[in-house]
């Protein structure tokens, strides 16, 4: 599988590849289908496809027929990216469905780790064995979808705006997103985000092989960069569930990852470790809050489709990205500390880009994005109509409370909610 530079580079652009047409149905399987559906056929995708890698990657690794072997674990990843939106766009629509504000931002956090832990490409192995750890927890979460996830909504719903859930058409949806600036900021800015995060992923062990690194080291820099993210990411959810500030929360850490990002590019030895750590704590963490804050600005738009076009962004800037940073190494004639085999590739002008990148979109987004939380309004203008048409004055989180806001939109109050 690492005989051949190009081959390694596809096993991750595959993921891009695929979920860019796919997103489209996915986010429209979502709001049309509900979470249920979705969730099972994601599951069972994504199981196939980690077998066929565990598969591939077995059968006499080191022995005759690679090109046959590559096309098996090929295979399996395009499995896996077919899943990857159909994971990817969950969390936010289980955020709204099945908890109540005070909590939405923290199940988006958990839920976007547990999609991404889940389904995640490929990179680094170095025994076809250690992909059990993938494939092994694939086979349970198939399992479990299938036989424990029984509806896609709760009994009772756990807020206003889920209890009036009735969200723009597919099409009309993406035309509201599409002329809705704060979101179009937000976008662009977000998707050149996860594709510097993609790009730093997918092309670290190549950075740093040119700088003496081993392939070990370079997995284990990866693995801080998720670990610490997933710890900021608690942080940050929390942080934004008790304050609701989505946009300062964004901004500060955004401009921290353009800053890590810059460190990346400049910093060597052991400092490497520690930026990569920065970096994922910062940059990784600022998902599960970037995709609530993609549906405050654009509500009442689906949940699915406006986290969906967040992540097409991204996509479809990681291909860019890697493309024109691939394009712009230039092939060093001697290295003596490499470690990289036969191609050793200066990486020093991709990385002032890369870090150019970052910094351009951390200061637009600072710079230009602003919008009203426009669920959280509704919800609690849906909660000053409830208190006003309901004669025993019960709290806001009580089932009486769905049923004036029910009435009061039968009642052609709807617009409240907009």
């Amino acid at each position: 599988i690492y005989r051949n530079l190009e081959k390694i580079n596809w096993l991750s652009v595959v993921y891009m590849v695929v979920a860019i047409p796919l997103s489209f149905g996915s986010t429209w399987m979502l709001d049309t289908l509900g979470l249920r559906t979705t969730l099972i056929l994601g599951a069972w995708l994504n199981m196939f496809g980690a077998l066929l890698r565990f598969i591939g990657a077995s059968v006499y690794p080191e022995g005759p027929g690679f090109t046959a072997k590559y096309l098996l674990v090929m295979s399996g990843q395009t499995l896996g990216a077919m899943a990857q939106p159909l994971f990817i766009f969950t969390p936010t629509k289980v955020a709204a469905h099945w908890f109540p504000d005070h909590q939405r931002a923290t199940a988006n956090m958990i839920a976007s780790m547990c999609a991404t832990l889940v389904n995640h490409p490929i990179l680094y192995a170095f025994h076809p064995s250690q992909l059990l750890v993938y494939a092994v927890p694939a086979c349970i979460v198939c399992f479990l979808a299938t036989l424990g996830i029984r509806s896609s909504s709760p009994p009772t719903p756990p807020s206003a705006s889920a209890v009036s859930s009735s969200s723009e058409p597919y099409l009309q949806g993406i035309k509201l997103l599409l002329t809705n600036r704060a979101y179009l900021v937000l976008m662009l800015c977000f998707g050149s985000g996860v594709a510097v995060f993609t790009c730093f992923s997918t092309l670290l062990e190549q950075i740093l092989c040119v700088q003496g690194y081993t392939n070990i080291f370079a997995g284990l820099c990866n693995a801080l960069s998720i670990v610490f993210g997933i710890v900021g990411a608690a942080i940050l959810g929390v942080y934004v569930d008790k304050t609701r500030k989505f946009i300062e929360a964004m901004k500060v850490n955004m401009s921290f990852t353009a800053l890590s990002c810059i460190a990346f590019s400049v910093v060597r030895r052991t400092a490497v470790a520690v930026v990569c750590s920065l970096f994922g704590f910062f940059g990784f963490s600022i998902y599960p809050v970037a995709m609530e804050l993609s549906v405050e600005c654009s509500y009442p738009v689906g949940e699915a489709t406006s986290a969906g076009l967040l992540f097409v962004s991204g996509q479809i800037q990681s291909v860019l990205f890697i493309v024109l940073l691939q394009s712009l190494t230039k092939r060093l004639a001697d290295s003596p500390l490499s470690t990289c085999g036969d191609i050793v590739l200066s990486w020093k002008v991709p990385l002032m880009l890369m870090a150019g990148l970052c910094t351009f979109f951390c200061c637009t987004f600072v710079i230009f994005f602003n919008t009203r939380y426009r669920r959280l309004e509704a919800e609690e203008r849906g909660c000053i109509l409830c208190n006003k048409g309901n004669k025993y004055g019960a709290d806001s989180c009580t089932r009486s409370m769905f049923i004036t806001v029910l009435n009061a939109r039968r009642r052609g109050y709807g617009e409240v909610f907009r």
